[in-house]
């Protein structure tokens, strides 16, 4: 696997597709800088090596040229954060583009326009991708949160540098960090997958069983494994179509070994909001007009127990609804224990959106060993699938 430390970037101009996909309030300011954080590393050592960067990514997902998706808009927050003034081109091909790259001297970093300005990056289009490849010498992938896609920034224009390609310092990392868990993981492996639906993890659980030790599952998933097991669920979300699949996947997990946690006892509600009533019920026995939106205490101290004696844990998806404060403290909990067994010398990954989003409000970015900063690429990844981004680089 080719790294920008196999490189050394003297005098050489490192095109680097980056992902500075960030969310822009009204008036354009960044809200959440951690993707420009996350590239920083990357450029830094390329200018370091007396390189130049030339940086191209999308933003939003524009029809055609808008302005609220410039990426001049980001271009005082790039400095902001690397420390050298960033240049920008009104277009990422042509020729203002072409002479852009050209007159850049080391040391310095040109920021190209939205790249989905044109059709041509989404659909994979090789002309597209050559006129970009004409930019640099090196081609540099730092973008794990497309890496999913066969775009023509994030793949087709690898064909164009057979000998000059390497996974940026980010992409590196989401990679070693997803092989440690799903390759080389001491075990006990613990895999924590929560969220709304068994329909949106399928094949993550499938994928994972012969990797892990345990498997807590939580969220809206808990209700259709605990209906198809007999259970009374009341107003809960269930998927009644996927109670076979529920059941089937306790028997392969008992065939492989490997234990499944469901909670025992959930916080219910009378209604989905902040203000409902509340009460700790059995989860095999929720009330008709009742939801379950949380798990209960006895299930919390269950989750730790698991959590401690794990050396290696993947954590994708909340183990409740805790956009909504009074049901979030399973997931909080669940963070503390995660965070307390990193703390321990356990390995632990975080990723998927919800628990990205969780992780980050709930202050425990710093606590755990990694938090994965690709949505659709971290789940494609668990899934098994081979990410067209990555073998770009990798063939």
């Amino acid at each position: 696997m080719k790294t920008i430390n196999d490189f050394n970037f003297n005098n050489k101009k490192a095109l680097i597709r980056v992902d500075f996909n960030v969310p822009l309030d009204d008036n354009f300011n960044v809200t959440d800088d951690t993707r420009i954080q996350s590239a920083k590393p990357t450029i830094i050592k390329i200018l370091e090596d007396g390189g130049s960067c030339i940086l191209m990514s999308h933003l939003g997902r524009p029809k055609g040229v808008q302005d609220e998706f410039s990426l001049r808009h980001i271009v005082n927050k790039i400095e902001d954060i690397i420390g050298v003034e960033v240049a920008f081109v009104n277009n990422c091909i042509g020729e203002d583009a072409e002479r852009a790259a050209a007159n850049l001297k080391p040391g310095t970093i040109l920021l190209l326009e939205n790249l989905r300005f044109h059709s041509e990056e989404t659909s994979g289009d090789k002309d597209f991708a050559e006129k970009l490849s004409k930019l640099g010498d090196i081609y540099v992938n730092d973008a794990f949160g497309t890496a999913h896609r066969a775009h023509a920034s994030t793949t087709i224009v690898a064909e164009f540098f057979p000998e000059n390609k390497c996974f940026g310092n980010l992409l590196a990392k989401e990679i070693e960090s997803i092989k440690k868990v799903m390759e080389d993981g001491e075990k006990p492996v613990l895999a924590v997958l929560g969220g709304a639906k068994v329909s949106s993890k399928i094949t993550i659980i499938e994928n994972i069983l012969d990797k892990v030790d345990h498997l807590i599952i939580g969220g809206g998933m808990t209700y259709t494994f605990i209906k198809a097991q007999g259970g009374k669920v009341g107003d809960s979300i269930c998927e009644d179509d996927k109670m076979e699949l529920a059941l089937d996947i306790l028997k392969q997990a008992e065939a492989k070994n490997v234990k499944i946690h469901l909670p025992v006892d959930v916080l219910a509600a009378n209604d989905f909001s902040n203000g409902a009533d509340t009460r700790v019920v059995d989860v095999t026995a929720i009330p008709d007009g009742w939801q379950g939106l949380d798990c209960g205490p006895k299930s919390k101290a269950n989750f730790h127990e698991v959590v401690m004696q794990c050396k290696t844990i993947l954590w994708n998806g909340p183990l409740g609804v805790f956009e909504m404060e009074n049901f979030a403290n399973g997931t909080i909990e669940l963070g503390n224990s995660i965070a307390e067994a990193t703390k321990n010398g356990a390995f632990s990954l975080v990723g998927g959106g919800d628990s990205v989003a969780a992780v980050k409000q709930f202050g425990f970015e710093h606590k755990v060993s990694y938090v994965s900063t690709g949505g659709g690429a971290m789940l494609e990844s668990l899934e098994g699938k081979t990410l067209p981004g990555i073998a770009a680089i990798l063939d």
